[in-house]
C-alpha cells in the first residue's frame, strides 16, 4: 500500500494521519506530544511558541505513525498540512528562526491593526483586504518592526507556521494565496500581494516570500529534512492550508453556498462565497480558500468565531451533579422546547467578535427556583449555544451568505440532537455530520494537485458520513424560544 500524510500543527498538539492514496481510507492518527504543548507568555495577553518544537514533535509523529502502522518511508508519496492561522514566523538567511512565533491567540498587534484600519480608511481596508488589519500577521510583524528592531533588521522572510515546517522538510521558503490572506497581505481588489499595507506599515516587500499553488508539488523533502524527519528523499509537499480552511476542505466545503461549522471549547461558522463584500469586515474574517484562483471567480471563506460555545457545556458538566455530557443530554431532552423560558446567555469564555469584541458574560436568566432543576440548565446551555450560532449566521447572512447544507464534524456539540436539531430547524437547512480530522483531510488533500475534485468528495462521502439532521417542519417553538433568547441578549447589549 500507498500513502499520503498529514499533519495538523496546532497550539496544544501535532496531530499526523495516514491514508491509503488509492481508497482515501484512513489508516491511523497519532498525537504528539501526549500532554498538551505549553506556551510562553511574558505578558499578559501574550502567547508564543518554539516553531522548532512543532518540528521536533512533528518529527516524532512520523516515526511513531511508521513504528505503529509498519510503513517504510518509501511508501509515503505526499505530504499535506494543516496549521494554526495568523502565527507569525521570522527566519534569517540560514533559515533560523529569530525569536519564537507570536502564535494566533497573542493580542499585542491589536492596537496597531486598529490605527492601521482608522488611517488607511475602513473602506479601503474592506474591499481590498476584505478585513481590518487587526490582531492578524501583518500587525504582529510591524509590532515586532517597532519593538524589537534588533531582531526585525535580521529577517530574511516572515512565515506562517505551516510555510516554516514545509522549510524544515525541504529547505524552500514559500508560501500560498492563501495562507498571505489569513496574514492580511493579500489585496482582493488587485489580486496581488497587498503593497499599500507592506508600504503603509514600513515593510520592505523581499520579506514576502515566494507563492505557489495551494494544490501542487510546493517542494520535495530534501537530505537534511529526510534525515531529521524519517521520509524519503524526494517525497513531495502537495498541500497547505490554515486549520479553518483546512477543516471546510475536510468537510468537502468548496463551493458557495456550502458552510462548515466546528463546535468544540469554541464555535467557528466558515462559509464559502464568490462575493468580495466585505459589509461585516469587523465581526467576520474574510479569507481565499483553498481553492482561490487568481483571475477565475473568487472563493472567499467567510469565518465567524464564537467563543463561547462548547467551554459553557464543559464548565456545567464541571460544577453541576452530573458524571458525563450523555446524562446532561439525557436530562435536557427530558425539557420541552424553550427550556420553560430559562435562557442561557452563553458567552463567557471573553470578547466576543461578533459581537463587537464586548465582554459580557454567561448570563442565565428566568431561572425560577421552585420549578426549575438542572435538567432546565442543561437544555438551556444547548439552546442557548444553538441559537449563538444560528446569532452568528444571521450576522453572515447579512453579507450576502447562503446557506445551502451545513457540515460538521462529529464533535461534542454536534452529537446532541438537541443542539444540532435546533440549528437545522432555526437555519432550515440540513447538517450533515462527518467523523474526520484536520489531519485526515490535509494528507487526504494531498492528492487533490491531481485537480480530481469529485473523487476527493467521494472519498469524504464513502469513508466519513454518519448521518444528517433535518429541519423540523414545525419551526414555530424553536422560533419563539430562540426569539425570547435574542430578546434578552439585546437587553444586555443595548444597556
Amino acid at each position: 500500500m500507498n500513502y499520503y500524510l498529514g499533519l495538523d500543527i496546532g497550539s496544544s498538539s501535532i496531530k499526523a494521519a495516514l491514508v491509503d492514496v488509492d481508497s482515501g481510507k484512513s489508516i491511523g492518527v497519532v498525537q504528539e506530544p501526549k500532554e498538551e504543548m505549553g506556551m510562553f507568555a511574558q505578558k499578559n495577553g501574550w502567547a508564543e511558541q518554539a516553531p522548532l518544537d512543532w518540528w521536533l514533535h512533528i518529527c516524532n509523529a512520523i516515526k511513531s505513525l511508521q513504528k505503529q502502522y509498519n510503513v517504510d518511508k518509501s511508501q509515503i508519496k505526499g505530504i499535506g498540512i494543516s496549521y494554526q492561522m495568523h502565527g507569525l514566523v521570522l527566519v534569517d538567511k540560514q533559515g533560523t528562526p529569530l525569536r519564537r512565533s507570536i502564535i494566533w491567540c497573542d493580542s499585542r498587534a491589536v492596537a496597531t491593526g486598529n490605527k492601521a484600519f482608522a488611517e488607511i480608511g475602513e473602506e479601503k481596508c474592506a474591499t481590498q483586504l476584505l478585513n481590518s488589519p487587526a490582531n492578524f500577521t501583518a500587525s504582529k510583524l510591524k509590532w515586532v518592526k517597532d519593538n524589537e528592531p534588533e531582531i526585525y533588521n535580521q529577517v530574511y522572510k516572515f512565515m506562517l507556521p505551516g510555510d516554516f515546517i514545509s522549510y524544515k522538510f525541504s529547505n524552500t521558503i514559500n508560501t500560498t494565496i492563501s495562507g498571505l490572506s489569513e496574514g492580511i497581505f493579500w489585496d482582493f481588489k488587485n489580486d496581488s500581494v497587498a503593497d499599500f499595507l507592506l508600504e503603509y506599515y514600513g515593510i520592505n516587500p523581499s520579506l514576502v516570500p515566494d507563492i505557489v499553488d495551494t494544490f501542487s508539488n510546493q517542494a520535495q523533502v530534501d537530505e537534511k529534512g529526510a534525515a531529521e524527519s524519517g521520509l524519503a528523499v524526494g517525497t513531495p509537499i502537495f498541500y497547505r492550508a490554515g486549520d479553518q480552511p483546512n477543516n471546510a476542505l475536510s468537510l468537502n466545503v468548496f463551493n458557495p453556498g456550502e458552510v462548515a461549522a466546528t463546535g468544540g471549547t469554541s464555535g467557528v461558522v466558515y462559509a464559502v462565497t464568490e462575493s468580495l463584500s466585505a459589509k461585516e469586515s469587523a465581526r467576520v474574517n474574510n479569507f481565499a480558500h483553498v481553492n482561490y484562483t487568481k483571475g477565475a471567480a473568487p472563493k472567499i471563506g467567510k469565518l465567524l468565531c464564537i467563543n463561547g460555545a462548547g467551554i459553557q457545556y464543559r464548565w456545567l458538566l464541571n460544577n453541576l451533579a452530573v458524571s458525563s455530557y450523555e446524562e446532561m443530554n439525557n436530562l435536557a431532552s427530558e425539557i420541552a422546547i424553550g427550556s420553560d423560558g430559562v435562557c442561557l446567555i452563553p458567552f463567557g469564555n471573553g470578547a466576543e467578535r461578533m459581537l463587537n469584541n464586548q465582554e459580557i458574560g454567561t448570563r442565565i436568566v428566568n431561572m425560577n427556583l421552585n420549578n426549575h432543576h438542572k435538567g432546565h440548565m442543561c437544555r438551556a446551555a444547548l439552546e442557548g449555544i444553538a441559537f449563538s450560532f444560528v446569532y452568528g449566521m444571521e450576522i453572515m447572512k447579512t453579507d450576502g451568505i447562503a446557506p445551502s447544507v451545513i457540515r460538521a464534524g462529529n464533535d461534542n456539540l454536534f452529537r446532541s440532537e438537541i443542539f444540532a436539531n435546533t440549528v437545522a430547524t432555526l437555519i432550515e437547512q440540513e447538517i450533515e455530520i462527518y467523523n474526520t480530522t484536520g489531519a485526515i483531510g490535509a494528507a487526504r488533500a494531498a492528492n487533490l494537485h491531481k485537480g480530481d475534485f469529485e473523487s476527493f468528495s467521494k472519498t469524504i462521502m464513502d469513508n466519513d458520513h454518519v448521518m444528517t439532521f433535518m429541519p423540523f417542519k414545525d419551526k414555530k417553538p424553536y422560533l419563539e424560544a430562540y426569539n425570547n433568547w435574542k430578546k434578552e441578549l439585546e437587553l444586555i447589549l443595548n444597556k
